[in-house]
């Protein structure tokens, strides 16, 4: 069923909107959009001039932030009252053109669709250490459940010595990422007004089992975090797909997305530790001695936490482009 240009407008800002909140590499937002005009669709597009690319050289994470951005655009598209059909990698020749969402058959949201939406605006990457109450098996279990939806898997690390190899895999790439002042520079540069915020940086990054990223330079100032909270770490969970191309990339987003709206809903929330996915042989390490051979896509520790903080978003108006505008 077709609807006007008029209500396509207002849907390309609404689904532009929702793919806005997606979480992204150090809040680089690596994405724009492009709407086809009348009812042929809504485009989603790496943003190769906001790729971060001592972190990200390859682009991995970059795509892997645009399928978490064409899930919310999935979601928003239900709350319209449409099912959504969605083209991956629609031109072969173009790398950055990642994927095309379009209205299919009318549908009423489902609940589990309402109460991701419901969230959307809410979710938000923690950084430091979380409550000391546990998340529920039960939970655990319903997240995998989503992970595996999209066609990827949740593994969730439980074994004390496989849980303490791969926090030392995780400090081996810290430490290679803090000696690199290139590296350090560049995440440095991502702190502020439009980046991450400095109150969500204030943690020292090695307050908890994984090391996180020392945005602030605290290391330098103090080598040993003045408390450390090994309890409070939470639940390490490693995301994996079975093959690692652009489109497991794109899968993996999707159900980053879904597992992180899911866990939202439930008050719980992620910090991410993708350091060890960003050195190719330490990377080698983890799908080997962790993911059972699968391919890692992200590391992350999902808990209870209070805090919140405000992350800049760019608009539509800054991320939207038109079928007549020339795609960068």
């Amino acid at each position: 069923m077709s609807v006007s240009y008029e209500q396509h407008g207002r849907a390309a800002l609404h689904l532009a909107h929702a793919a806005s909140l997606a979480p992204s590499p150090h809040n680089s937002q690596p994405w724009f959009f492009a709407e086809e005009g009348h009812d042929h669709g809504f485009e989603i597009h790496a943003d190769r001039g906001r790729r971060l690319v001592l972190t990200d050289p390859g682009g991995r994470e970059t795509v892997i932030a645009c399928g978490a951005a064409l899930f919310n655009a999935r979601i928003a598209v239900c709350t319209l009252g449409f099912r959504p059909a969605v083209d991956l990698l629609p031109e072969t020749g173009n790398p950055s053109y990642l994927a095309r969402v379009a209205f299919a058959a009318h549908a009423p949201a489902t609940y589990e669709e309402a109460l991701m939406a419901g969230v959307m605006a809410h979710r938000h990457t923690h950084r430091g250490p979380f409550a000391a109450e546990a998340v529920p098996e039960e939970l655990l279990d319903d997240l995998r459940e989503q992970a595996r939806v999209e066609g990827a898997a949740l593994q969730v690390v439980e074994d004390p010595d496989q849980l303490d190899r791969l926090a030392d895999l995780v400090r081996t790439a810290e430490d290679v990422h803090r000696a690199d002042r290139g590296y350090t520079a560049e995440i440095a540069g991502c702190v502020g007004p439009t980046g991450v915020p400095v109150e969500a940086c204030l943690y020292h990054p090695d307050c908890v089992l994984l090391s996180g990223r020392d945005y602030l330079g605290l290391v330098r100032q103090f080598a040993e975090p003045p408390q450390k909270w090994v309890s409070r770490t939470g639940t390490v969970a490693v995301l994996t797909t079975p093959y690692d191309t652009r489109s497991d990339w794109l899968r993996a987003g999707q159900a980053l997305q879904r597992v992180l709206l899911y866990a939202e809903a439930h008050r719980v929330r992620a910090a991410f530790h993708t350091q060890p996915l960003e050195v190719p042989a330490v990377r080698a390490e983890v799908r080997t001695g962790i993911a059972f051979g699968r391919f890692p896509q992200l590391v992350l520790r999902l808990g209870h936490t209070n805090q919140t903080w405000a992350t800049p978003r760019r608009g539509p108006a800054e991320t939207l482009l038109h079928s007549d505008t020339q795609v960068r």
